[in-house]
């Protein structure tokens, strides 16, 4: 059995939720799972100073698989892109997920393989 959170602790865990959920946005825009995550990141850093963490982690996490994969574009024509891109895209899918689930159950995330381009 779970203990009940605190509404303004559920806020602020909701948000840091938005931080790495927000990357979602990338299937609708282009470019918008780097735009989701930088939107939440700025709107709530200095009010919830959790999200300052998790936004930067989130929006490094997406500027590097965004840099994957136009890295892949070229490689396409090695044939090589038309494998790395969609196991890019999975791993990113299945990394964004778990980070989510963990910023809810207000525990911090690491993404791997993640470029520390925001400080």
């Amino acid at each position: 059995m779970t203990t009940p959170v605190d509404p303004a602790e559920q806020n602020t865990r909701t948000w840091n939720m938005l931080c790495h959920l927000s990357a979602l946005a990338g299937f609708i825009l282009p470019f918008g799972n780097i735009l989701g995550p930088l939107i939440v990141w700025q709107l709530k850093k200095n009010e919830i100073p959790s999200v300052e963490l998790h936004g930067k982690d989130s929006l490094n996490f997406q500027i590097t698989v965004t840099l994957a994969i136009l890295i892949c574009i070229p490689l396409m024509f090695l044939l090589i892109g038309f494998v790395l891109a969609p196991l890019i895209g999975i791993a990113s899918l299945v990394f964004l997920v778990l980070a989510g689930i963990k910023a809810n159950n207000g525990e911090p995330y690491s993404y791997p393989f993640s470029l520390k381009l925001v400080k």
